[in-house]
């Protein structure tokens, strides 16, 4: 099963331009805590399937970790499980920090 990706400054436009997306940030409570994108949800990697009734399956959901890799195997998971638009932001958040967001806590 497939998803798309997006790189870190076409995400940071699209948000810009107020496209209606999900931002599902799927790391743990205490990365979160370091730093997130404004408006980001959170459910950590583990909790999703049981969570899964919280998003919308007509969503255009893009799924971000720390470096792209949790979250492409939650993209995975969505995409398989009926998700139709769901992509994997490259390079996580730590990419975010490097392309976008200089002033962002990295860690």
């Amino acid at each position: 099963v497939s998803f798309e990706r997006i790189e870190p400054r076409a995400l940071a436009e699209r948000i810009g331009r107020g496209d209606a997306l999900v931002l599902l940030d799927v790391r743990e409570p205490d990365e979160v805590a370091l730093c997130s994108i404004r408006g980001s949800l959170t459910i950590p990697m583990g909790s999703v399937p049981a969570r899964r009734g919280e998003l919308d399956p007509q969503a255009e959901i893009v799924c971000i970790c720390h470096h792209g890799v949790r979250s492409a195997r939650v993209a995975g998971w969505l995409a398989s499980q009926g998700f139709g638009r769901v992509l994997n932001l490259v390079g996580g958040i730590d990419r975010w920090a490097e392309d976008v967001d200089p002033a962002m806590t990295r860690y």
